[in-house]
């Protein structure tokens, strides 16, 4: 509980403490080198199940046409994934709490596995939509266990570290993926999209079985009812949102109606429980809460920049698709310099204040974006997105620390789960804003978009500094509930 100022309790900070100083069943981190091959295995997943939702997207018109399917009934292929992924997310990082993140991982890498093999094999438009939903469950277990493995995997002075390159391998994931689809499809069917996760699956899940941490779970019964309310609150608000932007009012509205029922249950239910599936517990602490909810708004300001911007660089400023994507490109890989650096420098200094001066970075880039000239030659372009690249990288990785060192250890899996959440609650409100822009002045409103969403990276700039009164240093990272011995043998 905390005070009426927002400070922990004296018994908090005792229980705290006694919980930072406790014995420890394993060292502070994994050993060299294992703790190599078990960042190995956390990346191969990572980037499998991050490139498959930025190829789906390059290759839906090819698909559509082998389907014989209309272009608004193959967005499914999109969207399965994506929503099987949202609404499973907190339910498998909380199983993860349960069962050990290890065995959760690994079964979401094979399922992964199973769906991708399942979409190479589909012919039908239903078939590869089944088989996505199948690929999307299993993404959902790697994403919700991700942050948490990397909490056990490193040492508690190298965990910022660790998560800026965890992020730098996302950001090159996803800059790197329409390039890929693109060389694959120009050799080969889409098919093969798919069909390559598969050996490259097998080998992600023989490395994790000998080197990923093996954590105890707890013997708490998992809350079923309440993963079904999770379900039912993410899966109606998203597509109730889309469908607002997309349907009008009166679809999406009872879309939203039902997700704002199921979630007042879902509250009700999980508000005051010890530990609960949506981890109310750790949200009531104001340098998590804070970290989210700053999470959210700069998400949703760089997802603003990511759905405009393709529109504008082809209906406003004549370029082609080629040289939109290699004018996208810029910002991904300034968030894969920028990251790793900011990582490093989250293991000494405040998230507050690195977040602060990251966030007023990428609202300066999205500012100059907005009102970047008409005719602007490709460097005026590039050196806007590289800055809204490097601000954006320089706050997601100390944030991330942050938010996964602020939970206790046997409660890493809400944050992570949390952490995940936030990133696509954050991507879906700006995708449908930016959508509202298109609805009231089409392409043209991008400039109006991008300067509304440098006005929310200013407003999570301003968010991220007010941490700097909560946590003054890096918050030490205690040791508990971990195995240190693999159930195979170690490479």
């Amino acid at each position: 509980m905390l005070t009426p100022a927002g400070k922990a309790t004296p018994a908090e900070i005792a229980r705290e403490d006694s919980d930072a100083h406790a014995p420890s069943s394993m060292p502070d981190g994994l050993p060299v080198p294992r703790r190599y091959w078990s960042v190995a295995a956390i990346w191969l997943a990572m980037t499998m199940s991050v490139l498959d939702g930025a190829i789906a997207n390059v290759a839906l018109p090819t698909i559509a046409h082998e389907l014989n399917a209309s272009a608004a009934s193959s967005i499914w292929i999109v969207n399965a994934y994506q929503l099987a992924i949202t609404v499973t997310l907190l339910p498998l990082a909380a199983l993860g709490d349960r069962l050990g993140y290890r065995r959760v991982y690994m079964i979401g890498l094979a399922v992964f596995t199973l769906g991708s093999l399942g979409c190479a094999l589909s012919h039908t438009l239903p078939s590869l939509t089944a088989a996505r939903v199948l690929q999307g469950l299993g993404a959902g277990g790697i994403m919700s266990i991700n942050a948490a493995l990397v909490r056990f995997t490193y040492p508690k002075k190298f965990l910022g570290r660790g998560i800026g390159l965890n992020a730098l391998v996302i950001s090159v994931s996803a800059a790197l993926g329409p390039t890929i689809a693109a060389a694959i499809l120009a050799k080969a069917s889409w098919e093969w999209l798919f069909a390559i996760n598969v050996p490259l699956g097998f080998v992600a899940i023989a490395i994790a079985w000998r080197s990923l941490p093996v954590t105890v779970g707890s013997d708490r019964k998992f809350d079923w009812i309440s993963a079904l309310l999770n379900a039912l609150t993410f899966g109606f608000l998203i597509t109730g949102a889309e469908s607002l932007a997309r349907d009008g009012v009166v679809p999406g509205l009872s879309r939203l109606a039902v997700g704002a029922v199921a979630g007042g249950l879902l509250t009700w239910r999980e508000l005051h429980r010890e530990a609960p599936l949506v981890p109310f517990d750790l949200l009531k602490l104001p340098i998590f809460g804070l970290s989210i909810l700053t999470s959210i708004v700069s998400f949703a300001a760089q997802m603003m920049a990511y759905v405009g911007l393709p529109f504008y660089f082809q209906a406003e400023m004549g370029r082609t698709a080629v040289e939109t994507g290699l004018l996208m490109t810029p910002w991904p890989l300034a968030v894969g310099i920028s990251a790793p650096i900011a990582g490093r420098l989250a293991d000494r200094h405040r998230a507050g204040t690195l977040g602060g001066i990251g966030l007023s970075v990428f609202a300066l880039g999205l500012f100059a974006l907005s009102i970047m000239p008409a005719h602007a030659g490709n460097w005026d372009i590039a050196w806007r997105m590289a800055l809204c690249g490097l601000g954006f990288g320089f706050f997601q990785s100390p944030n991330n620390r942050a938010m996964v060192t602020a939970a206790p250890m046997h409660r890493s899996g809400a944050a992570g789960g949390a952490l995940a959440t936030a990133r696509l609650l954050g991507q879906t409100a700006g995708a449908v804003t930016t959508a509202v822009f298109f609805h009231l002045a089409g392409t043209r409103a991008v400039t109006s978009a991008l300067a509304t969403a440098a006005g929310l990276a200013a407003l999570a700039a301003v968010v991220s500094l007010s941490r700097l009164a909560l946590a003054p240093r890096p918050r030490p990272e205690p040791l508990d509930r971990i195995d240190p011995a693999p159930s195979g043998p170690t490479p």
